[in-house]
């Protein structure tokens, strides 16, 4: 019998799929079916931010097989209503109520139909460069990628230009963003819309855009054009939660309070949980005006286990303090290959987020996705898993987006840097 193909049955979804098949994961590494360790510079799908397989996780999944795996909708698990309350004192301002799904783009589908209900309006504005998951609202707000070929997105969605001071959208700024785009933005907004403004719905940092940092005072500037207009700020913090930036959340960070909260990759340990986070008064006007948002796996046991642990191990193991300082130390070792290597044109980010953005010349800052990519692949054969944002025609083609476990130590830093360092010298000598 001929063994198949890794893709011989998969519907292709984005990506060409390893040739090796993963067979076991421990902290910052994957293991093949030959044993060979590929160190995760990603986290997964960026979910693994404990690291893959954390006892904790292990031992809440076992917890969860020992009880309660799944339930009717309408039963509540001791786990989901504990993980509703920790959350709940951990939440900006007076966001205290929440409903728990599978995934990000199900989270930002919650919080827009809420942010629609309790406004009685519809218009949904986003930023260029966003991400926001696949299902039909949060992909119509996802301007990176993936809006060609599919029909139109959901009426009444618009977008501002994402504060990106390396390619200023309005072409007015270099180097550092004065905040100029946002009202360019918004006068655009202004112009278009209907008189039906719903929601604004951004990521505190951009990710899969770029690792996009906003300059300070940007998102609460954001936040008060939001409420000038009567609109409901949904911050969707899928990837920038819980010890990534070094803070349990970006809001804190950016000192803004949004009216949404939306959770996922960073929350579940690895595995499918996400959370949309309201106040008490949005929840009750919905609530009373009916707010229907059934799914197979809403307030599942399992997951909600699982949080509970990764809220734990974030305290019991200091990851936001330890992302800070690790953090540091990645930056500077990405500097120190930026320096090095002139095809790497800017290095952004923080805590264990970062962007190397990859140019053909640095002062023309044209993106180098073919370099980039080449250098990917040959990080894969040197034992390192990079993940390249690459989009056909758009300026964000040629960025890596880095951000290993929290777990993770200096000396895999150390051995990604070097490994990273290799890559660009042999793929760079082999082009000259």
């Amino acid at each position: 019998m001929t063994t198949p193909r890794n893709d011989d049955h998969l519907i292709h979804y984005g990506f060409e799929f390893s040739p090796a098949l993963i067979e076991k994961a421990r902290g910052a590494y994957v293991y093949d079916g030959e044993g060979r360790e590929i160190l995760d510079f990603t986290s997964g799908q960026m979910c693994s931010t404990l690291g893959h397989n954390h006892p904790k996780i292990v031992e809440a999944v076992k917890k969860a097989c020992d009880g309660v795996l799944h339930l009717y909708s309408g039963m509540l698990s001791p786990a989901v209503v504990s993980l509703a309350a920790r959350l709940a004192a951990k939440l900006p301002g007076k966001l205290s109520r929440s409903i728990f799904l599978s995934t990000g783009g199900e989270a930002n589908e919650a919080a827009l139909r809420m942010a629609k209900l309790h406004t009685g309006n519809w218009e949904v504005v986003g930023m260029t460069g966003s991400w926001h998951g696949m299902t039909a609202g949060a992909a119509s707000s996802t301007y990176v990628a993936g809006r060609k070929g599919y029909g139109p997105a959901a009426p009444g969605t618009m977008a501002i230009p994402a504060p990106n001071a390396f390619r200023c959208p309005v072409r007015h700024c270099k180097g550092t963003c004065d905040k100029t785009c946002l009202e360019v933005g918004f006068d655009m907004i202004d112009a278009q819309s209907n008189g039906a403004p719903a929601a604004l719905l951004a990521e505190p940092v951009q990710s899969s855009g770029g690792v996009i940092v906003p300059p300070e005072g940007y998102l609460p500037a954001l936040k008060q054009k939001c409420e000038d207009r009567g609109m409901i700020l949904i911050l969707d913090e899928a990837q920038t939660a819980f010890g990534r930036l070094g803070a349990d959340f970006a809001a804190d960070i950016f000192g803004v309070e949004p009216d949404f909260l939306t959770l996922s990759k960073t929350l579940g340990g690895g595995l499918p949980l996400a959370a949309a986070c309201t106040t008490d008064e949005i929840e009750a006007d919905c609530h009373e005006k009916r707010f229907l948002h059934v799914t197979s796996h809403v307030s599942d046991p399992l997951p909600a286990e699982v949080g509970l642990a990764v809220l734990d191990v974030l305290d019991e193991e200091n990851l936001n303090e330890k992302a800070v300082e690790t953090g540091a130390y990645l930056k500077a070792g990405l500097d120190s290959l930026m320096q090095k290597h002139e095809v790497i044109g800017d290095v952004r980010g923080m805590g264990m987020l970062y962007g190397v953005e990859l140019v053909k010349d640095r002062h023309s800052r044209e993106p180098d996705p073919e370099t980039g990519q080449a250098i990917t692949r040959r990080c894969m054969e040197l034992g390192l898993s990079m993940n390249i944002v690459s989009v056909p025609g758009s300026t964000m083609s040629a960025v890596w987006r880095i951000a290993p476990p929290l777990t993770a130590t200096r000396e895999d830093i150390d051995k990604g840097i070097d490994r990273l360092d290799t890559a660009i010298t042999e793929v760079v000598a082999g082009r000259a």
